[in-house]
């Protein structure tokens, strides 16, 4: 895998995996209504999992095992995720699950077979995807979740809270996985933008980011102090800006991620 479609690749699987595993491996399930995961699905179905499949297809390079594995991983998670999305707008709630943790699973499965692609040790790679996972995954899903409260207003705090906990030690361990690449020149995709080719900027350009994403996710849980139900309305405004902040850093960091 390599290149402009090779790098968006990485970030939209890391967002399915990341986003799952907190819909899935998580108490959420028990705690707010079954028409949440059918829309989450839905839209992770539509704007991420079969993205992914088509990013990562445009970046295999013919003959490359691990290519075409990753390939292969992420088409299977795009047509378990699209078999829950049926099944849980079928009404058939229990399965649809099962089927959406095992997409999960492929997902994860997905990432794994992507670390061989990076320009370092697989398992530095491994570490930089699944913190990159964590990150992406976490700060869409409070955005989502935050917008969810409008519909369900009987729902407690507690799930919001866990996702902005989860946001704030992602963000930290992030910025160590920016660090795992070094900060000095390396190979970057002339793709996007001429600044991350120079003097090394791409990394530096990262970590401002993923500060700035973790000053964001303080302010949210600040904003969560509050009883009123705008306290979640204006934590969720902080979760836009945030997922903006993480996809910018994201992008930053993983233009360094595959051989020059």
């Amino acid at each position: 895998m390599t290149g402009f479609a090779g790098v968006f690749a990485l970030i939209l699987a890391e967002t399915v995996a990341g986003s799952s595993v907190l819909a899935w491996f998580t108490p959420l399930w028990s705690e707010t209504k079954r028409s949440f995961f059918s829309w989450w699905t839905v839209i992770m179905v539509l704007l991420f999992a079969w993205p992914a499949w088509l990013a990562a297809r445009s970046a295999a390079i013919p003959g490359d095992a691990d290519g075409t594995r990753a390939v292969q991983l992420t088409l299977a998670t795009a047509v378990a995720l699209t078999i829950a999305t049926v099944l849980l707008l079928a009404r058939r709630k229990s399965a649809g699950r099962v089927v959406a943790i095992v997409a999960t699973i492929l997902s994860i499965g997905a990432l794994a077979a992507m670390a061989p692609n990076g320009r370092q040790s697989m398992w530095i790679c491994l570490f930089q995807l699944l913190a990159g996972a964590a990150f992406l995954g976490s700060a869409y899903s409070a955005l989502f979740l935050g917008h969810w409260y409008l519909t369900d207003r009987k729902l407690s705090r507690t799930p919001i809270n866990r996702f902005t906990t989860v946001l704030i030690v992602a963000t930290v361990v992030e910025a160590g996985a920016i660090a795992t690449g070094g900060f000095s020149g390396s190979a970057s995709s002339q793709a996007f933008n001429p600044l991350l080719t120079s003097g090394g900027l791409a990394p530096w350009i990262a970590i401002g980011m993923t500060a700035a994403t973790l000053l964001i996710a303080v302010m949210a849980r600040a904003a969560l102090k509050g009883e009123r139900a705008a306290a979640v309305q204006s934590a969720t405004g902080f979760f836009y800006l945030s997922l903006v902040t993480a996809f910018t850093a994201e992008v930053a960091v993983k233009t360094r991620f595959f051989p020059g």
